[in-house]
């Protein structure tokens, strides 16, 4: 897959989204997802570029 080439800036000049560490690329793949107690989401993503993988939490605000 392609390495992508520019970022879309924001205003205040930070990345938009999620950016591999490694690479650089933004496109990812959900591995796995974990269901955490208090509303907590873990994800697992693999970059699809490098195959770098790394984690993510969301929490949902209820």
């Amino acid at each position: 897959m392609p390495r992508v080439s520019r970022l879309y800036p924001q205003p205040d000049g930070q990345k938009l989204g999620l950016v591999c560490p490694r690479c650089g690329c933004q496109h990812f793949r959900v591995v796995y997802l974990k269901r955490l107690p208090g509303g907590v989401l873990r994800r697992r993503r693999e970059c699809r570029y490098c195959g770098r993988r790394i984690t993510t939490r969301e929490t949902t605000n209820e």
